[in-house]
């Protein structure tokens, strides 16, 4: 089983729409039995509130369901238990250093370091444009698959 935790400044936008196109690229191809995959907040400021609208909105129009999926934050335990922690951007890496360490395991990337065009994900809370948010996380979680061997 091949443990995933996406995550984000508050689990409401990019992190939960990366755990859930993975889920459904994994169940599509059939694999998803090899997969435990799951998303979370390096803040606290959102915890329990569930995905924000327009991220939920383009999901479902992609046919992914995220009913339920309430934010959380992370957790010192969250580093022994997954087996790849995928941040958004370099402000997640930075702030996630009180969970994680120094990354001794080296468990810890950015989503689209496993693409042919490393950078961060921009925050659609900000920047309004859950389209390219789509289509980056789409293109990271593809990525990732083909490197895990999938």
């Amino acid at each position: 089983m091949i443990k995933v935790l996406f995550v984000c400044l508050g689990n409401i936008c990019r992190s939960p729409m990366a755990e859930f196109v993975m889920k459904d690229m994994v169940e599509k191809r059939g694999i998803a039995d090899n997969f435990e995959i799951a998303s979370a907040a390096t803040s606290d400021w959102e915890i329990g509130n569930g995905v924000y609208p327009p991220a939920k909105k383009k999901l479902s129009e992609n046919g992914i369901d995220c009913t339920g999926k309430t934010a959380r934050q992370m957790t010192k335990a969250d580093y022994g238990y997954y087996d790849y922690i995928i941040a958004m951007d370099e402000g997640n890496l930075r702030d996630m250093v009180r969970f994680v360490g120094d990354d001794p395991d080296g468990k810890v990337s950015l989503l689209m370091e496993h693409t042919s065009t490393p950078r961060d994900i921009a925050d659609p809370w900000y920047t309004g444009d859950f389209e390219q948010t789509w289509k980056d996380v789409n293109n990271g979680c593809s990525c990732l698959l083909k490197k895990l061997g999938f």
